[in-house]
């Protein structure tokens, strides 16, 4: 497992340093496994999002995942040029876009899910798997994450 430089006493006992910097490790792991993929963070992000949830307005898929509108211009404009998601006008308010995934688009969200989990299996290999789950429950109790995935539910 690659090092950091070392902080100062005071601060590497703290569980919010901890938290960070496997955070950090994590992001850099799933980061270079996406990337292998041809994605960025936020890509995966948009396109796993629009899976579940599509098809929806773009703005409510801005607001789903934390993303900024005018950066989620950008995102689904990327996804859509590479054919992995449509952009129309929401049967709901033609006056929005709906965003849907395209079979291609699902077949990439695929292959980067896997490739995630590979990225996160490494991140956890130092612990066994009855330590994963049980770091797994409170990592979600302490996040405020809730099994739909919305913080303090939907």
């Amino acid at each position: 497992m690659p090092t950091t430089p070392p902080a100062p006493s005071t601060i590497r006992t703290l569980p919010s340093w901890l938290l960070g910097r496997a955070a950090a490790r994590g992001r850099s792991l799933v980061a270079e496994a996406l990337a292998r993929e041809g994605l960025k963070m936020w890509h995966h992000v948009v396109l796993a999002a629009v899976a579940d949830l599509g098809p929806l307005a773009q703005a409510e898929l801005g607001r789903s995942v934390l993303l900024d509108p005018k950066d989620m211009v950008g995102v689904v404009n990327d996804l859509q040029a590479g054919g992995f998601v449509d952009r129309a006008p929401d049967p709901k308010d033609r006056r929005k876009n709906a965003i849907t995934v395209t079979a291609e688009g699902k077949r990439l969200l695929a292959r980067c899910t896997r490739a995630a989990e590979r990225a996160n299996g490494e991140l956890l290999a130092p612990l066994s798997a009855d330590e994963r789950a049980r770091f797994l429950e409170m990592l979600t109790r302490i996040s405020g994450v809730t099994e739909e995935g919305a913080p303090g539910g939907r």
